[in-house]
């Protein structure tokens, strides 16, 4: 995972607390409660109440009926054996394969069928047919659902959106603990240098990114003292103010800063230079294209999204979900959920 130090950072992380069974209210430095969209999950099977983050933007947005996000939300739940074949622009599914089937097909064969494609669809050689492998062995909803209430209350801890939290325990090591390509390691899959940089050890001995508190701490220290600021610094730079630091879109594009580095998210604003924050910002994110910001870049804040929502899909059929306020979310239909009040 990159990220962006350009200003150096000394604090000493926090000291292991005793783990909590329900989050503490409490308020940011800017006084907006880090609590405005946790809600209390009750199982009905052992009655023990869990915190969850349930942000319903994305059904005000109707984000569950992107093409993306339906997608990925598929990718998710199919096994690693089949892909999907599709186009890269539009992630439209066109046709499901099992890999070894595509694999042996001689090389020619898979040519003229992506061409095809394209002409079948009107689409010029610049669009890309991807293969896409199932997901579903990566994306253990149930194993990241345990975690989430020492997520919140870690980042709540931290002073930082609880939100964040649950995003990163979603997609970013879901299903156990790995290392990346890049080296990122732990529940939240940071780069040793970030980790270093927030008091964490990481030597020939000694890995605490695999100590969930302590790997809480710096993911959260980083989007408080890196992502979140250099966010508003690219926001204030294009001159687009006035906005929440809860809107979706704007958590979203915290979360592009936190994956792909503050830097190449503003490199890669500044290939269509958006005039508004809003959904459409992140819409546009995901067809910008820079030297370091590509397919997985773009991709990013989709599979947020499509986490959010299959998690959310899961919780309705054994759940049922109680907000702070006297309100209790109830389950809608299959375009969303509704607050009764």
């Amino acid at each position: 995972m990159a990220f962006d130090v350009s200003v150096p950072i000394k604090e000493k992380p926090i000291e292991k607390t005793p783990e909590k069974t329900l989050v503490k209210i409490s308020k940011d430095e800017n006084g907006p409660s880090l609590c405005s969209c946790i809600i209390g999950v009750c199982d009905p099977l052992s009655k023990v109440s869990h915190n969850y983050v349930f942000d319903k933007q994305m059904y005000d947005f109707k984000c569950d009926t992107i093409a993306q996000v339906r997608f990925w939300r598929n990718i998710m739940n199919l096994h690693q054996d089949t892909c999907i074949i599709n186009v890269a622009t539009y992630r439209n599914e066109l046709k499901r394969i099992h890999n070894k089937e595509w694999s042996n097909l001689p090389d020619e064969k898979k040519t003229s069928f992506k061409d095809s494609v394209r002409t079948a669809l009107g689409l010029d050689s610049t669009h890309r047919i991807l293969l896409t492998t199932g997901k579903k062995f990566f994306y253990d909803f149930d194993r990241a659902f345990i975690q989430f209430e020492k997520g919140i209350n870690c980042f709540i801890d931290n002073g930082v959106d609880p939100w964040y939290a649950q995003s990163i325990l979603l997609i970013e090591s879901p299903n156990k603990l790995q290392k990346s390509n890049a080296g990122a390691y732990g529940p939240f899959q940071l780069m040793k240098d970030v980790a270093r940089l927030f008091g964490l050890k990481v030597n020939r001995h000694m890995d605490e990114r695999s100590d969930f508190e302590r790997s809480a701490y710096a993911a959260s220290s980083l989007l408080k003292k890196v992502c979140i600021p250099k966010t508003r610094e690219m926001l204030d730079t294009l001159g687009i103010k006035n906005y929440n630091e809860t809107d979706l879109w704007f958590r979203l594009l915290v979360m592009h800063s936190y994956h792909a580095g503050s830097g190449n998210v503003k490199l890669a604003l500044k290939t269509f230079n958006p005039a508004s924050g809003d959904m459409n910002l992140i819409y546009n994110l995901w067809k910008a294209e820079t030297r370091h910001f590509k397919s997985a870049s773009q991709n990013y804040s989709q599979l947020v999204l499509a986490a959010h929502l299959e998690m959310n899909q899961r919780m309705k059929k054994q759940i049922t979900y109680l907000s702070n306020s006297p309100s209790t979310i109830s389950i809608g239909s299959v375009q969303g959920y509704t607050a009764n009040k």
